[in-house]
């Protein structure tokens, strides 16, 4: 994703403050692979396979044309493979073929020469690393992956994907430093094989790889210096690895910085098609309202031609939505920052450059559980998406872009056409309206995109436009002396000469949704506009007198002009039906427009379920959902979802059908008013129910039973290592710095002992654990102090007072003290390539105990999760449990030993005092099958009634032992954490535990503190998910 932090590039120099870059080469083996990677750069020419392809134009599968229309998403994000499907299907839906995605190093290869897929894997169907079963859902659904392995991801990750051992190397991240190529070789290799595995070539969904991700920049270097040598030798090897494990299908780039770099031609790392990313709209989601201007472009079409005039113009990512962060807003915002209107004014004005290859960051976001995200963002990774993150369609951009998809997929003269240039005023007569032709290329077919000159104006414009067409000239509309219109935020895209199966449609100010041959040899053609604007189409008076078969006749005006029929309507709520020949003409309101699905026929290998020009269509108009079509026994055979008693209607099928099968359930039909079949899906609520988790007996245990001076901590890491590779030198005598010492995760524990010399006053800390982190000190058993967070803050420093805990005596001369620290580790940073920010340290980076000169007078020992990255749940993976006592003993997994704990309510009693309870508790669900339930645990802000809020504190919510929500009681704002169903066991029972940690005082949730909440239910043609293997409890060796 586009790194949000863009000021990195202004502020290198404090980022790079003893910064150590090695890009020598430090043995012959690894100047012999970069002499190999010239090499074959040198003798590289044409593609290694013929099943995709390209030219200026467009991409070719299996040598046809087509447009890649994507979206993004990360199945580390969904930790349930059972539900990836779903997801898929959902995509496929839009009218989208292809979907991109990141692998997460971090997650995969957290333990160093163990990456956890291939030979490494658990490799069943229900193993949440095992990607051959992301491939296969994909296959099924007919959806062309686009692979991105990185290996550095960003994408709101920690630390960008790079996993946290990592970190510790000298070199620098992203060069071609021997420690770095080094620690990427098993990792690229293994995944590397997999993905190739997966390819067209040998029968699976990957099309397209993507090594690197925005390597675009690199400290000291000038947008005209970049890259350098070295850089160049980064992609070539990154390419090259993966070439070396058996990838053949294309290359590609996404240069957020839009300067051509890796394009084809420019030389050793250069890929096979160039692409950009862009985010326009920005991240301010606390004011989606306002559209920032300095992002919007005006020239990619003309830069392309510049850059990369040999490949498709391509866009690896688009802005599909934004991130909040710690004390932000939630992600709703986000998902109105980018909403139907940015999706019709920025996406139709990438088309207007002629996009070819279009993908959108991000289509689904899913959930950072596990610690899995970046320091910035909270555990939602919802991002505003089209899919929300519990996977229901809630937002009308998912609607607005399948309208667009599906435009696309029937308009192949799009391919090769022919951006114009975009001027105010040229075409219509208003100056404050800008037009930017696609002129046809081979075919007769013009486009138009039309957008306000300023795209932010929220007023309505009219507006008369001139065109050229197949009969000349032509001002429309034509009819009665009215004008088209505008409203604000909105963009449309006309049409000239477009073909209707070998009808030509003179012109068309109304958008096209789609065309379907029907039976005989009818063509369906549905149009689209918005509520009461006027529009007008135009056909040839060869054709048939146009007939109104349904729908109001009020407001439709036929005249002859010139050559042509000339139709004129006002959009209405209700539909309208015209013959004209032997086309069916649709004229639909844009939100009616909405509930009609474009589904694909299957066809033989090697289409199969993936998208092809040649392939039939079928129209329904259904509600919700409708996920995959098909044609059996004169039966149109539909799976998909409602919500509400719908009825489906069948628009346009290749062949003759006599009913209609909905979820398996056959559906008593009848001939709709326009004489077409449709049936009623019924919808019947079920009865549910979810327990009250405040009646739930609840046990509960200390988990911070290390603030007691007597406690054993001769298991902890002792911090003796008086060195460290990281750029921020030590200010202390050893390093403290938690990745030293192999912990990335969660939270962090430290030890501090001195004896005292009853001159000691006060404690200096500088402590680092990420935006919105949080700590709290105590001296002994005594607490001292905590830092309750702030958003903007990484880190921290103060100086705490040790008076008040000794009425004011001071410290006993000659008598032990141990300091204990609890430190909120929020996720590593993201980075610009070369700054190696992603390496600055979480935990103590400086301290001064009063009365004493030395720093070494104070002894430290830490921990973090059990074994670090020697990590005990194989499972969950690396990031999944931090430092507490509990987590540490495996007890937030199911079936802890609780029997002889206290019986403790966190809704009633909480903890007494500063400090971390662990409260767990289990209950059984069994809700109905056939229906999709989004169930969701809910936490009361500050300022909820019935909630006790007069404290400061943070929760872990973890569910069967997954990781699912980290809560924040004074920064919020994430309160709604979404639990899927595969984690959450429909027909089982189920284990949660939630650690709840007092920073100021005692902390209580109150009543109404924590809820099970359940959406509505979704009748649902899904595939009920197979449970994620969630293991339970066992004695942990070495837990302490």
């Amino acid at each position: 994703m586009w790194l949000q932090l863009r000021f990195l590039r202004s502020c290198s120099l404090l980022l790079l403050i003893n910064l150590v870059v090695i890009c020598g080469f430090a043995d012959g083996s690894l100047k012999g692979e970069l002499n190999a990677v010239n090499s074959n750069h040198n003798e590289r020419s044409e593609p290694p396979q013929t099943r995709v392809t390209w030219d200026q134009h467009s991409l070719m599968i299996n040598d046809e044309r087509i447009m890649i229309f994507s979206g993004e998403f990360h199945p580390f994000r969904l930790p349930v493979p059972g539900l990836w499907l779903d997801v898929f299907q959902k995509i496929k839906s839009m009218g989208f073929n292809g979907v991109s995605f990141y692998t997460d190093w971090g997650l995969l290869e957290g333990n160093p020469e163990n990456v956890m897929v291939g030979d490494n894997g658990i490799n069943n169907d229900t193993d949440i690393w095992n990607l051959d079963e992301f491939f296969a859902a994909a296959s099924e659904a007919g959806i062309y992956l686009i692979a991105r392995p990185g290996p550095y991801i960003n994408a709101e990750t920690s630390a960008g994907g790079i996993p946290g051992w990592v970190l510790r190397i000298k070199g620098a991240i992203r060069s071609m430093s021997p420690d770095y190529v080094g620690a990427i070789k098993n990792y690229m290799s293994t995944v590397g094989k997999i993905i190739a595995d997966a390819q067209i070539t040998r029968g699976g969904p990957v099309i397209m790889v993507q090594p690197e991700n925005e390597y675009t920049t690199w400290p000291g270097l000038t947008e005209e210096e970049f890259p350098s040598q070295m850089n160049r030798e980064v992609m070539a090897f990154m390419a090259e690895e993966l070439r070396a494990a058996g990838v053949e299908v294309p290359m590609a780039m996404n240069d957020n910085e839009v300067e051509g770099y890796f394009a084809p031609g420019t030389g050793l790392g250069e890929v096979d098609i160039y692409g950009i990313d862009a985010y326009p709209m920005r991240y301010d989601c606390a004011h989606p309202d306002v559209w920032p201007t300095y992002r919007f472009p005006y020239d990619w079409n003309i830069l392309h031609e510049e850059q990369s005039p040999t490949t498709p113009f391509t866009i690896m990512e688009f802005q599909g939505g934004s991130g909040g962060g710690w004390g932000g807003v939630t992600e709703e915002g986000c998902a109105m920052l980018v909403n139907q209107e940015a999706s019709r004014v920025v996406y139709k004005n990438n088309y207007s450059f002629g996009v070819k290859i279009f993908n959108i960051y991000m289509t689904y976001g899913g959930t950072n559980w596990g610690n899995l995200g970046y320091h910035g963002g909270y555990t939602s990774y919802d991002y505003g998406a089209s899919i929300a993150e519990d996977r229901t369609l809630t937002r009308e951009k998912y609607s607005e872009q399948k309208l667009q998809a599906n435009f696309f997929k029937v308009s192949p003269a799009y391919l090769t056409a022919t951006p114009g240039t975009g001027q105010n005023g040229s075409y219509t007569d208003n100056p404050r309206i800008a037009v930017t032709p696609l002129v046809g290329n081979g075919t007769k077919t013009n486009f138009y995109v039309v957008r306000h000159a300023d795209f932010t104006f929220t007023g309505n414009a009219r507006y008369r436009m001139t065109v050229s067409t197949s009969i000349g000239n032509v001002t429309l509309p034509q009819l009665h002396n009215t004008t088209l219109s505008l409203n604000g935020r909105d963009s449309k895209l006309h049409v000239t000469d477009y073909d209707v199966g070998g009808i030509n449609m003179i012109y068309s100010s109304a958008e096209v949704l789609t065309w379907a041959r029907a039976l005989s040899s009818t063509r369906v053609l549905v149009l689209y506009g918005g509520e009461d604007e006027v529009h007008e189409v135009a056909f040839s008076r060869a054709l048939s007198e146009p007939v109104i078969l349904d729908g109001p006749t009020s407001g439709i005006i036929i005249e002859q002009q010139q050559a042509a029929w000339v139709i004129q309507w006002r959009v209405t709520a209700t539909p309208r039906v015209i013959q004209i020949g032997d086309l069916e003409l649709h004229l639909l309101w844009r939100n009616d427009a909405y509930d009609y699905w474009v589904m694909e026929v299957p066809a033989a290998e090697p289409i199969g379920n993936y998208s092809s020009p040649s392939k039939d269509l079928i129209i329904v108009k259904a509600g919700y959902l409708v996920r995959s079509a098909s044609i059996q026994d004169n039966h149109l055979v539909l799976s998909g979802d409602v919500n509400a008693t719908t009825t489906v209607e069948v628009i346009s099928t290749p062949q003759e059908v006599r009913g209609i099968v909905f979820n398996n359930q056959s559906l008593n039909t009848i001939l709709s008013s326009r004489g077409k079949l449709q049936g009623s899906v019924p919808y019947h609520p079920p009865t549910i129910s979810v327990p009250s988790l405040y009646d739930l007996e609840w046990r509960y245990l200390d988990s911070l039973p290390e603030i007691d001076p007597l406690y054993d901590d001769k298991a902890w890491t002792v911090l003796n290592q008086s060195w460290s590779n990281n750029p921020r030198n030590l200010t202390t005598p050893t390093s403290l710095y938690a990745l030293d010492y192999g912990y990335h995760t969660g939270s962090l524990l430290y030890r501090g002992y001195f004896i005292a010399n009853g001159q000691e006053s006060s404690l200096f800390l500088n402590i680092s654990g990420g935006a919105g982190f949080g700590y709290s000190i105590w001296l002994n058993d005594n607490y001292l102090d905590s830092w309750a967070g702030s958003s903007d803050s990484s880190f921290y420093a103060q100086n705490i007072s040790l008076v008040p805990t000794t009425n004011n005596a001071g410290l006993s001369m000659g008598k032990p003290y141990t300091i204990s620290i609890l430190i909120d580790h929020m996720g590593y940073d993201e980075e610009a390539p070369g700054t190696d920010a992603i390496k600055f340290p979480r935990g103590i980076l400086d301290y001064s105990l009063s009365g004493h000169e030395h720093q070494s007078d104070l002894r430290w020992k830490m921990t973090g999760n059990l074994g670090g990255e020697q990590y005990h749940d194989l499972i969950r993976g690396p990031l999944n449990e931090g430092a507490m006592f509990a987590e540490r003993q495996g007890y937030h997994l199911p079936q802890p030993p609780s029997d002889t704990w206290e019986t403790r309510s966190p809704f009633t009693k909480g903890i007494e005092k500063p400090g971390v309870g662990f409260f767990t508790t289990s209950f059984p669900l069994n809700l109905p099958k056939g229906y999709d339930i989004p169930l969701r645990f809910v936490f009361a802000f500050n300022g909820s009634t019935n909630v006790v809020h007069t404290r400061n504190y943070r929760c872990q919510l973890y569910v069967n032992g997954f990781q699912f929500g980290k809560f924040v009681n004074n920064l919020g704002p994430q309160t709604d954490f979404p639990v899927p169903e595969g984690i959450l066991n429909y027909n089982g029972n189920n284990h949660i535990a939630v650690t709840l940690w007092g920073l100021d005082g005692g902390a209580v949730l109150g009543p109404e503190g924590l809820q099970l909440v359940a959406s509505r239910p979704i009748w649902s043609g899904y595939r009920k998910p197979t449970a994620v293997e969630w293991p339970g409890y066992v004695k942990r060796r070495g837990a302490y």
